[in-house]
């Protein structure tokens, strides 16, 4: 290392350790009821500070204008939680559940006696996100009585007798009890003037287990109450009484996560027996203590997690009653939004260290599809491509058919999708696999979709799962992935590309405004008033599917929406309405497609064909994010797979 480099890094310790830190409290219990009196808010509970402090990140209601408000189902109230956003994708819904929960139990309802609980299927971000939840108190601080391993409120010294007189001064609710430690302090070492009890100021940290605790799950032989309530000190049982307060160690769970969060990992791995602690911690907000001291108070929020499997077996069993009535549970899927799919993995992507990797464009949104085709549900309404787009919000109008179909329809007739199917961590070693295999910088779609085959032939162990997600990849994904491909080069080899296709647009809208009207048609240019071109709407809806009486349907439908998109002051483009763009676009493309056939596929170019071929390599670079060997690759595999000759 360089003198300069040294020089900079003891600079930057050096400033780190001059840095004024916030000072915090210390003094006694009257200093702290000054503080209480001119802020009660310092005196929380357990699950107000939590839900305060995710809340003071920001949250907005979903807009009605926003492109995904209508795919949450109607009555439910989502909101976006700022703290959320940039770490969670498509979990809007479950993230609002835990807020709604949280926000009951900061006003002391129900719910700030039962134990929140996270289920779902593997790699769907249940840990993530009480992960995430935890950190929010990182940086936060409470107040509490010095040397007690459970770090009480220093509220619990008030005497019952005086906490009516208390509250009302104070304006706020005393409820609770100082530890077996604090008050063998409080009567021995200060005489009972429980005024002069020592107040700190400390800051929650998991690692330092202060206010944040952790319960990972064990077998049958390991597990032992000490984990969750602490235990008694042997080598001073022959010093004191067992009931003495002095011989506690309080360094359980319980004990840490006072005041902030018990997290139990995979909970119902654990036996039943180990779990009967919850029921006293949460109705009665009492914990025991080891040997024969008293029961101790507990304020905290308990959170946990654990897969469908170990649900379905522990609810099973009747004699587990007690506890299933104290717990509140969220199911956490899989997401179902391609949109938010790809957002996670390009989050994960760009956090590795192959984020200087060239990853071509539409291989994360291949990879997506295939994760959440296999999370989905058949449908009779549609076919499950279909399915895939409108649940991303694309305006989709199948083949033959007038009427869009209604996202709610959908998700009534499949409320369990998405607590199945391939998890993300099942893609992303998919595509860290691709990456690791190419001896190139760079991974394409086909190497994304030749990866996931061979990872779900030798990963999956159900034979009827298999032979499914292999159809998902061979034929579904990879006839949609030709379809873009084929509309991409023809976009790039399409001269004016938008201009030509909004003219389209506005030449059909005219026309078909006039025939739903029953009105004559004014030309743009010569303002000659004609009857509307038949032949030419039929050329633009046959593209789609549209046929027959079908078209008066379709002709009216986009009439409508166009109006109302209008009376709203949208801006008016040919992508405006999604089964017209599609049909647009196919029309442009089929009559470009022989002469892009043979700039794709020519092996031996004249002039003119290589100057418009190497414009085409140019466009997929600048205008869609290739690099050359990439588009080159693309182009390649196209000339093998697209518009071959009979």
């Amino acid at each position: 290392m360089s003198k300069d480099s040294t020089a900079k890094l003891l600079n930057l310790i050096e400033k780190q350790r001059n840095k004024k830190k916030k000072e915090k409290f210390s003094g006694t219990f009257l200093d702290y009821l000054q503080i209480v009196q001119k802020d009660s808010t310092a005196a929380k509970s357990a699950h107000k500070r939590l839900y305060e402090s995710i809340l003071s990140h920001g949250v907005e209601k979903f807009d009605e204008s926003d492109a995904r408000y209508s795919r949450f189902k109607s009555g439910t109230n989502v909101k976006k939680y700022e703290y959320f956003s940039n770490e969670f994708f498509g979990m809007e819904r479950v993230v609002s559940k835990v807020m709604n929960f949280l926000k009951s139990a900061a006003a002391k309802g129900e719910e700030s006696r039962q134990v929140l609980l996270l289920m779902g299927p593997v790699g769907a971000g249940k840990s993530a996100l009480v992960e995430h939840i935890k950190t929010a108190l990182e940086s936060e601080t409470f107040y509490h009585l010095k040397d007690d391993p459970q770090r009480g409120d220093p509220l619990h010294l008030v005497p019952r007798s005086l906490r009516k007189d208390f509250e009302k001064i104070l304006g706020i609710e005393i409820e609770g009890d100082i530890s077996p430690v604090a008050r063998y302090r409080l009567l021995e070492d200060l005489d009972g003037k429980y005024e002069n009890y020592p107040v700190i100021e400390s800051t929650f940290s998991q690692r330092a287990r202060r206010g944040i605790a952790v319960v990972p799950p064990m077998d049958a032989n390991s597990q032992d109450t000490s984990v969750l309530i602490g235990t008694e000190d042997i080598s001073k049982l022959d010093l004191y009484p067992e009931d003495d307060p002095r011989i506690l160690s309080l360094n359980g769970a319980f004990n840490v996560g006072n005041r902030g969060i018990v997290e139990f990992v995979e909970i119902f791995k654990n036996e039943i027996e180990f779990l009967h602690i919850i029921l006293t911690a949460t109705q009665e907000k009492r914990i025991p203590s080891p040997g024969k001291n008293a029961m101790i108070h507990f304020d905290g929020v308990i959170l946990s997690h654990c897969n469908e499997a170990e649900w379905n077996r522990f609810k099973s069993e009747h004699t587990n009653e007690a506890i299933l009535d104290r717990i509140l549970k969220i199911e956490v899927p899989y997401v179902l939004e391609l949109d938010q799919e790809i957002k996670i993995y390009e989050k994960m992507i760009n956090r590795s260290d192959f984020k200087n990797i060239h990853i071509a464009p539409h291989t994360l949104k291949i990879a997506s599809m295939f994760a959440i085709m296999s999370r989905m549900k058949e449908s009779q309404k549609c076919d499950i491509l279909t399915k895939l787009k409108i649940y991303n919000g694309d305006d989709v109008i199948e083949k033959g058919r007038v009427k869009k179909i209604d996202i709610n329809d959908l998700k009534e007739e499949a409320y369990r999708e998405g607590m199945s199917g391939i998890s993300t961590r099942f893609i992303m070693k998919s595509i860290d696999s691709a990456i690791s295999d190419s001896d190139t910088n760079y991974i394409t779609p086909m190497s994304i979709m030749d990866s996931l085959i061979t990872q779900v032939k030798e990963q999956i162990i159900s034979e009827d799962d298999k032979t499914r997600y292999l159809e998902i990849i061979q034929k579904i994904i990879r006839d949609e992935y030709l379809s873009i491909l084929e509309t991409e080069i023809a976009k790039a080899f399409i001269t004016a590309y938008e201009e030509q296709a909004q003219t389209l647009f506005d030449s059909y809208l005219d026309n078909a405004e006039c025939y739903t009207t029953n009105e004559k048609f004014e030309d743009r240019v010569t303002k000659e008033e004609r009857d509307p071109d038949e032949q030419f709407m039929r050329s633009i809806e046959e593209q789609i599917g549209i046929t027959g009486s079908s078209r008066d349907g379709f002709r009216s439908d986009v009439t409508a929406y166009m109006f109302s998109k209008m009376r709203r002051g949208d801006v008016i483009k040919y992508t405006s309405y999604g089964p017209l763009k599609e049909a647009i676009e196919s029309y442009l493309i089929s009559s470009v497609k022989d002469i892009a056939r043979i700039v794709t596929k020519s092996k031996t170019r004249d002039d003119e064909q290589r100057k418009k071929h190497s414009e085409m390599v140019e466009t997929l670079i600048e205008s869609y994010g290739y690099t050359e060997d990439s588009a080159q690759a693309i182009l390649t595999y196209a000339s093998n797979n697209l518009w071959r000759d009979s």
